[in-house]
């Protein structure tokens, strides 16, 4: 079958590809900039990339077109495909009814954390040998791609993402999957563009639980109020609880030993690591619960964590020059920002932190959360905002003043090349620069890093 995808350089959809092209699909694809590293992976595996939606592209005449939640009424190939009676379905249909089918389905939700999750969650399968199919948001180091395919095997581990899953498919993306095995991670409200409040999210979180199985298991939390009030809805499947101090409880309260994680010495029962962050202990401890339920034991599970190098763009050492550490990290939601830089703090107390930050998602463009980033920054000992003006990520509300709380430590840009070379003037060694945000930020990681080299040398 010949698929032609739309949007194919999201992560979703490129890595949907990548398992397609595995199965043995001819597939070809289009997005509106072509652009790396998703572009990159997909040419590598013969995939043909078209730059645009124009009309035309219909004739290339596949079995089907595939469309990615990046498209919309009015996009010039989607209303051809539309005026003709073409054959079509959404990214997430497709990969449940062709793929997922006959796999065991290990799914990662949560507002946070999906991607380090699943990527924690697919290494401890492939280290225990297990060869587990996946499908993450992003490339962890130890993976090398984010996503891969094999028929033969059976167990498969998917990002569950909640967003809508195409403009005429507005339920979330993960009721497509029906896991027998769900991790639910953690619940608040995000995805102001698609979501009204948290109920209306929570009633998405609901349907997913609805698709799994008696037979199955959902690992979730102990604490978590939002969590609560899906489950109370109606839940028809065992669940298990992780805590902060690494506790299982199952649902007859029996409990296991405790495994902590923390950066120490390994031995049995620790992970030796140098992620950091309680958030990161959390979804720890959720992929270890799920690998237990795949048949791994726990001391393999923590002996392959020991030896997790971490998911690119989270908490991501992209260079150091001077002694001033440049990181990339995908935070962008004000809790998320707050894990970030609190674990930044922890691990390297008593030096600056340099928080740079794009409020780039269309929550944080909205506004809906403004009022949080000065509580979520209060770790920062300077902070750097970019604030783009016109444009499809405009911000709807004023940085400036809603960063006043912080003082004379936040600054505001609207030219990044100015914003370059504050930041290079106000750092000095032993400083972490980091750089938050859930797009390309104009590489403004590289420009740092030659900006600092530059001043290092004039030095």
């Amino acid at each position: 079958m010949h698929l032609h995808i739309l949007g194919i350089c999201g992560t979703f959809m490129g890595g949907l590809a990548l398992v397609a092209r595995a199965a043995g699909h001819t597939v070809t694809g289009c997005d509106a900039g072509v652009y790396p590293p998703m572009s990159t992976q997909l040419q590598e595996q013969g995939i043909r990339l078209i730059e645009g939606y124009d009309a035309d592209q219909l004739h290339l005449a596949p079995d089907l077109f595939v469309i990615g939640n990046v498209v919309s009424r009015g996009n010039p190939l989607m209303e051809a495909i539309l005026d003709r009676g073409l054959p079509y379905t959404s990214g997430p249909q497709w990969l449940g009814e062709h793929v997922l089918r006959g796999q065991h389905v290990f799914a990662v939700a949560g507002t946070h954390g999906k991607t380090t999750t699943s990527a924690m969650l697919a290494w401890i399968l492939e280290y225990a040998g297990l060869e587990p199919n996946f499908l993450i948001g992003g490339v962890a180091t130890d993976l090398a791609v984010s996503a891969r395919y094999d028929a033969r095997q059976t167990v498969f581990v998917i990002e569950a993402d909640e967003y809508d899953t195409a403009f005429f498919d507005k339920r979330s993306k993960f009721v497509h999957y029906r896991p027998r095995t769900a991790i639910l991670n953690n619940l608040e409200y995000d995805h102001a563009d698609i979501f009204p409040d948290l109920a209306a999210i929570e009633i998405q979180f609901h349907h997913l639980v609805r698709t799994i199985p008696a037979s199955g298991l959902i690992i979730r939390p102990a604490r978590s109020p939002a969590l609560d009030r899906v489950l109370a809805r109606g839940c028809w499947t065992p669940t298990e609880t992780f805590g902060p101090d690494g506790l299982w409880r199952t649902g007859d309260g029996a409990t296991e030993d405790r495994y902590t994680i923390h950066r120490g010495e390994e031995n049995a029962g620790v992970v030796s690591w140098s992620l950091s962050g309680h958030h990161n202990r959390m979804n720890a401890l959720a992929a270890l619960a799920a690998a237990r339920r795949a048949g791994v034991p726990m001391p393999t599970g923590v002996k392959a964590l020991c030896r997790f190098r971490g998911v690119k763009r989270r908490m991501e050492l992209r260079g150091t020059v001077n002694r001033i550490r440049v990181y990339d990290d995908f935070a962008h939601h004000p809790t998320a920002i707050q894990a970030t830089l609190d674990g930044v703090r922890k691990k390297h107390l008593g030096e600056r932190i340099l928080a740079v930050f794009e409020p780039r998602s269309n929550t944080m463009r909205l506004g809906t959360m403004a009022a949080r980033l000065p509580a979520a920054l209060e770790q920062a000992d300077q902070v750097f905002c970019f604030a783009a003006h016109g444009g499809k990520h405009a911000l709807e509300w004023e940085p400036a003043q809603v960063l006043a709380p912080l003082g004379a430590r936040a600054h505001v840009f609207s030219d990044l090349d100015r914003m370059v070379r504050a930041i290079t003037a106000a750092s000095r060694p032993g400083d972490a620069i980091v750089v938050m945000s859930n797009g390309g930020f104009g590489d403004i990681h590289q420009k740092l890093l030659v900006a600092l080299e530059r001043n290092s040398e004039i030095a």
